[in-house]
């Protein structure tokens, strides 16, 4: 950012008594003008014999994602349309896509100019016996430096302090950020995945429980899905082959086990991401453009923040209702763990906004920015214990279509659902609850609807049977109903 200093005008020269005839008299100093026919000033006076000179006086100086979607109208649990482009911190493939000025300094030179000499003492001398006395200090005090530096290289003694104790036998409290990250950096794997063709990339995971499984984002390792490579790196250098035990596109989750696991593994604390507040401290662990645990800090700058995004494939989409934070999140940061103040994981880092491409993601590999998102852990939680279990996502839904147009009035049910399907699903939470094509819902629980892509994100954190209350629209007026979540298993 270039800083400039506007609407300040040069100062004009000082101005100065003359110097009265009596003044020693020295050779005639080099003469300069005035600017603007300014008042003459003080000639410099000479340096006395034997001082040092004085050293030229230089002048050095030293929102979530609101993509536009088409008019498609998909069920608004399954499967809507991927947004156009990726959102994830995580490096493409080579070759795809991806995955000062300082302060004005003012001279203003003025020459001066030999004044007509005037008799008598005035303020003219005490000037320049003030000016010749500066000048002699100033030489001095130079003098003194080089005198007291030589003296101390001769001598061998040393000004520095040195500490008592060296960096590696420092205390570190467990609730310092130094102390978090020597916990959890442990914990924390750098996930490497290659398709069968060979193009695949770099991500982060982190350790789920002892039987080997890790935790991280589809997007991660989806290269490896259906015959790739798939391997995870240590902080202290151990690399194990893994496999991929399931994965969610919608929600962004994976989850892989490692093979011939150690049994010493320590899983990370999971928190509870209802609890966090914005303004909480966090501390993000990751591999931001392969650079292995890497360790930054931020806050949460906002909750529920609707997010969608998707890996660039054209058909995997995801929505999430976002942890936002400021963290230095980049490429390579994907699946990574966002923990607490405390330690305890409160989400898994999943995508950044980019200014490269004018919006979330994009197909160029811009780094931070300062706004990164991050699955809460809650939601997290649950789809890979689904994942463990039965290797398949179960998602919540309304049975309903909804435009997945970019607005701000709410999500609208749409006349038709996707392919020629009914809007609302006969038989479904949405039909018994009363709602028709044509409405707009405004509100799920407390939570404000300003779109098709907030509804999915919303309903997708929770759970088949959960009943929530739905605020909607017809006809100008506003109507409430409640209904309970149905489900669906698998990305289908």
């Amino acid at each position: 950012m270039s800083t400039e200093n506007e609407g300040t005008a040069v100062p004009p020269a000082p101005s100065a008594p003359p110097v009265p005839v009596d003044a020693p008299a020295a050779s005639a100093p080099q003469e300069r003008t005035a600017p603007q026919g300014g008042a003459p000033t003080t000639p410099i006076p000479p340096v006395p014999q034997g001082a040092p000179a004085p050293a030229h006086p230089g002048a050095a100086h030293g929102d979530p994602r609101t993509q536009a979607y088409g008019s498609s109208a998909p069920d608004a649990s399954w499967p809507p349309p991927p947004p156009g482009t990726p959102a994830y911190a995580y490096p493409a493939p080579a070759g795809a896509g991806d995955g000062g000025g300082g302060t004005d300094v003012w001279g203003a030179p003025y020459a001066q100019q030999q004044p007509a000499p005037k008799s008598g003492r005035g303020r003219g001398g005490l000037a320049v016996g003030i000016l010749i006395a500066a000048l002699v200090a100033g030489g001095l005090g130079g003098g003194v430096g080089y005198t007291l530096a030589k003296n101390n290289d001769d001598g061998g003694g040393s000004t520095t302090v040195s500490a008592s104790t060296s960096g590696g036998a420092v205390k570190r409290d467990p609730g310092t950020i130094a102390g978090v990250a020597a916990k959890s950096l442990p914990s924390t794997v750098t996930i490497e995945a290659e398709s069968s063709s060979g193009e695949g990339g770099t991500g982060t995971g982190f350790v789920f429980d002892t039987q080997g499984h890790i935790v991280t984002n589809n997007h991660v390792v989806a290269d490896a899905v259906g015959g790739g490579k798939l391997s995870a790196t240590f902080p202290d250098g151990k690399k194990y082959d893994a496999e991929v035990v399931g994965h969610a596109q919608g929600y962004d989750v994976a989850v892989i086990k490692l093979k011939n696991a150690p049994s010493d593994l320590k899983p990370l604390t999971l928190g509870d991401s209802d609890k966090v507040a914005v303004g909480d401290s966090t501390i993000a662990i990751g591999a931001p453009f392969g650079l292995s645990n890497t360790v930054t800090t931020g806050i949460i700058s906002a909750k529920n923040r609707p997010v969608a995004s998707s890996d660039g494939s054209g058909s995997n989409a995801s929505y999430m209702s976002a942890l936002q934070t400021d963290a230095s999140i980049n490429p390579g940061n994907s699946g990574g763990p966002l923990l607490d103040a405390q330690g305890n994981v409160i989400g898994i880092n999943s995508a950044i906004q980019s200014t490269g491409s004018g919006g979330l993601g994009g197909s160029s590999q811009s780094g931070s920015i300062g706004l990164g998102f991050a699955i809460p852990i809650n939601q997290a939680k649950y789809v890979a214990q689904q994942l463990i279990k039965t290797g398949k996502p179960v998602y919540a839904k309304i049975g309903a279509s909804v435009s997945l147009e970019d607005s701000s009035g709410g999500a609208k049910i749409t006349e038709q659902g996707a392919s020629g399907s009914d809007a609302v699903e006969a038989g479904g939470p949405a039909a018994d609850a009363g709602l028709k094509p044509g409405d707009v819902i405004t509100k799920l629980d407390d939570r404000v609807i300003d779109s098709g892509p907030t509804l999915i994100g919303e309903i997708w954190t929770h759970k088949p049977g959960d009943k929530v209350t739905i605020t909607y629209e017809r006809g100008g007026k506003t109507h409430t109903v409640q209904l309970t979540l149905a489900s669906r298993d698998g990305d289908g």
